[in-house]
């Protein structure tokens, strides 16, 4: 069901939208989480690093996708918001043909320096074969990874969040049994985590592209809409780049980061495999949540109604910080437990490693769910060069850090990173937010809420 983002109360409806949203990125992270929780209970420490040391190269794939998403995202949005339809029917058609070639250049990429990357990045001998295994199932689907985040993204533009939230709730509980059942019951070790994801994530894709199809079909136009805008592209790609751009350096980063921990032994890439897994699932699921503030900032610009960004600015951070109250209590209080439902019988070291990272970076998921709610805000209004710049001030904050303290304090230091960076760069995101185009808007807000 397609829903209007300009009217009603902004706190209700962000929470009306936002909640499904984030529902669907838990149960998108049970397809990671799954893997690293089978990986290592039913084959081992070993295959949980492998499959860990993988996942941080996988996210430059997802980086693309997530790109994709939210240039088409915002722009649909904006041209939803104006009920502009013909031209909003051609984004999506002008995103659909772009991805496909992009995603055939990645995949090509991929196959050729993937094996490189991963002994760019020291991936120990031990778990080297089982890594590349896994990352070579991980790149024959990502047009499914591609096509699907395009679909995401096209529903919370036309105001859906429950459909996304349905097709991952089944795919993601699927993607759990048929792990165990490949792994467990065929014994096919760290092939069978990855066939495992293939499949339930192919076939999500294919549900969620013909129900995105379907309904645009709903939404009558005058004339009919052209397959390509070259001039719509250009408008996506101002968007989209940034979005990969920015993500893309993170895992670029984090590429580098893994590299440092790797050099700290098996022991320790194990805890952080675990650790960053549930670290991921937080990070993620709020930045999907700044991801549909994007859309409702997109629908109310392209509507005219500035006044309604301050309220929903004020409403996001409600919002992230009442969800964040629960998760960093369950991380500080049952992180031992946490990192154990990984890892059934860890090693000293990956226990202590998985358990300080948690200690150290938990409390500071009410400083970077802020972050993430004005990063959404700046993209929605395609102010994309000041989210640039806060998104790499974070980046390269954390991993010179790392390096810097990693010589100093071990891999404690390397945790250390992640919340030096992350309050830097909220208080430069906060700064960005508060000096956009709505500063001296005088409109009634009260009004606009009716």
């Amino acid at each position: 069901m397609n829903r209007d983002l300009t009217i009603g109360k902004p706190e209700t409806v962000l929470w009306k939208f936002c909640l499904p949203l984030f529902g669907s990125i838990i149960f998108q992270q049970l397809y990671n989480i799954a893997d690293s929780w089978v990986a290592g209970r039913f084959i081992g420490e070993n295959a949980l690093a492998a499959v860990g040391n993988s996942y941080e190269i996988t996210l430059i794939f997802i980086a693309f996708a997530f790109g994709c998403n939210i240039g088409c995202s915002v722009i649909v949005s904006q041209l939803f918001g104006a009920k502009e339809y013909e031209d909003m029917k051609t984004a999506v058609y002008t995103t659909m043909i772009s991805s496909a070639i992009l995603c055939a250049i990645l995949m090509l990429l991929g196959i050729i320096f993937c094996n490189g990357l991963l002994n760019l990045i020291h991936t120990p001998k031990e778990i080297l074969s089982d890594s590349k295994l896994y990352l070579d199932i991980y790149i024959a689907g990502l047009p499914f990874l591609f096509f699907y985040n395009i679909a995401t993204g096209i529903f919370s533009a036309l105001g859906d969040s429950t459909t996304p939230f349905v097709f991952l709730a089944i795919s993601s509980t699927s993607n759990i049994l048929v792990d165990i059942l490949f792994v467990a019951g065929f014994h096919m070790g760290v092939a069978g985590v990855a066939w495992a994801t293939f499949l339930c994530q192919s076939i999500s894709c294919i549900l969620a592209i013909a129900v995105v199809l379907k309904r645009l079909t709903g939404i009558h136009t005058d004339k009919k809409a052209r397959i390509y805008s070259g001039k719509i592209l250009k408008q996506i790609t101002v968007i989209a780049i940034p979005s990969i751009l920015q993500q893309s350096f993170i895992s670029i980063g984090n590429i580098i980061i893994q590299s440092v921990i790797n050099d700290c032994g098996v022991g320790v890439t194990a805890g952080y495999s675990a650790a960053i897994k549930l670290n991921n699932l937080v990070i993620t699921s709020f930045t999907t949540l700044g991801n549909g503030i994007s859309n409702y900032t997109a629908q109310n610009i392209g509507a005219g109604i500035l006044s309604r960004v301050k309220s929903g600015f004020k409403a996001g951070v409600k919002m992230v910080w009442l969800l964040c109250i629960p998760i960093v209590l369950l991380y500080l209080i049952a992180s031992k437990l946490l990192i154990t439902f990984f890892i059934s019988v860890p090693s000293k070291l990956a226990l202590s490693s998985g358990v300080h990272f948690l200690y150290i970076v938990a409390p500071f998921y009410f400083v970077v769910s802020v972050k993430l709610v004005a990063d959404g805000i700046l993209r929605g209004a395609k102010l994309m060069k000041n989210f640039m710049i806060a998104t790499f001030t974070d980046l390269i904050l954390r991993v010179v850090l790392a390096e810097i303290l990693s010589k100093q304090i071990g891999y404690i230091g390397i945790w250390c990173a992640w919340p030096i960076g992350w309050t830097i760069a909220m208080i430069l995101s906060l700064i960005f937010y508060h000096n956009g185009p709505w500063k001296n808007n005088i409109e009634n807000i009260s009004q606009s809420q009716q």
